[in-house]
């Protein structure tokens, strides 16, 4: 066997981002503009270049379709089935990304016809092996949203409790008792009251919090452990 059949392999990226729009749980897609599926939904991703670095590949791909250059980003896997794309061998490597769903500036790009945020339960068919992906970035996101703050990348900036309940409780896909949640909240020292409620009409306004990353930062050097 030659050594150049070892270099006819591609490699790509794929983001699995989600969003949070206050009552959902959410997972943008795109519309590819390009064959193979043209007009088909599927993960946002692309081809990587042979002298781009995979980090760099993948911010290209969000900055593209969001206008954000800063988005929470952490290596899923690598999905390397050789029967995953029609045209040969293409091994990829999905990053899950978290974002702020009203921060992002949906735009269109070479790749994507459209970019849609779609609710994770009710998507519409993927193509590739996107859907094995996509369930792979969830039970990843299960995993760490109870022991990383990593929800505080779906928040708004401020946001109330129920808002942080309501966002597990949509992640982890069950309910929560409200008195033991709020109870492990209370021991959160860097999340700070920010003195503002939400503006309503109908009901009692509810407290404004932020998560201060600093003072977290402060406590997990002291050997605070994250959990909830």
């Amino acid at each position: 066997m030659s050594e150049n059949q070892f270099f006819q392999s591609a490699i790509s990226v794929n983001c699995v981002v989600f969003g949070f729009d206050g009552k959902e749980l959410k997972l943008l897609l795109i519309e590819r503009e390009l064959e193979p599926y043209k007009g088909d939904w599927s993960l946002p991703g692309g081809l990587v270049y042979p002298r781009e670095d995979l980090q760099a590949a993948a911010s290209k791909v969000l900055h593209s379709i969001t206008g954000m250059d800063s988005i929470y980003r952490a290596q899923l896997k690598a999905f390397a089935a050789t029967d995953r794309h029609p045209f040969g061998r293409v091994i990829t490597v999905a990053y899950l990304c978290l974002l702020r769903h009203v921060e992002a500036d949906l735009t269109e790009s070479t790749f994507a016809k459209t970019t849609q945020w779609f609710n994770v339960n009710r998507r519409p068919d993927l193509v590739f092996d996107h859907e094995k992906i996509v369930s792979a970035a969830v039970t990843r996101l299960r995993e760490n949203i109870r022991s990383r703050p990593i929800a505080f990348e779906l928040l708004n900036e401020k946001f109330t409790l129920p808002e942080l309940q309501l966002l597990y409780e949509k992640v982890l896909g069950k309910s929560l008792d409200k008195r033991n949640f709020r109870r492990k909240i209370s021991y959160m020292d860097f999340l700070q009251d920010t003195q503002e409620v939400q503006k309503q009409k109908m009901y009692r306004p509810a407290k404004l919090y932020r998560f201060n990353t600093e003072l977290y930062q402060e406590a997990k050097q002291e050997g605070y452990v994250f959990s909830l």
